[in-house]
């Protein structure tokens, strides 16, 4: 006789069934709508404040709003699977904080620095949100 997958055992099943209804209250569907919008801005946004002409900086903020927005498609989809990576959305959100200065090329301008540093800031702000969403008590 074979033993049940991992997947099966009665308290994995209860802890992802724990996160789901954790992932369909009203607050965690706005703040994972909120992070996949600050991902598709920050993807968006070399182009909507124009600092295209900086390469590493609007190439860090695309490769870093599809990676936020991805991961709030996969919190809103599958918490419950997921939530394990839900503390890559605030790291992502320092390194774009950060990344004005750390990255190479030419200085960005101030309205470049300030939406990416903004956009930053949100990314945290609800990737903390995303992260403490399965620690509530109430559910």
């Amino acid at each position: 006789m074979t033993a049940p997958a991992i997947e099966q055992h009665p308290d994995i099943a209860a802890l992802r069934a724990r996160y789901d209804r954790a992932a369909e209250t009203p607050t965690a569907q706005l703040v994972e709508g909120l992070t996949l919008l600050t991902g598709l801005y920050l993807a968006m946004s070399p182009w909507v404040v124009g600092f295209t002409d900086h390469g590493s900086l609007a190439a860090s903020n695309l490769f870093s709003g599809v990676a936020v927005a991805l991961l709030a498609l996969g919190f809103a989809s599958a918490y419950g699977r997921t939530h394990g990576i839900a503390w890559v959305t605030p790291v992502i959100g320092v390194w774009t904080i950060l990344a004005p200065w750390l990255v190479s090329g030419p200085t960005a301008d101030g309205s470049a620095v300030t939406s990416t540093v903004i956009a930053g800031a949100l990314a945290v702000l609800f990737g903390l949100g995303t992260l403490t969403m399965g620690m509530r008590r109430r559910m």
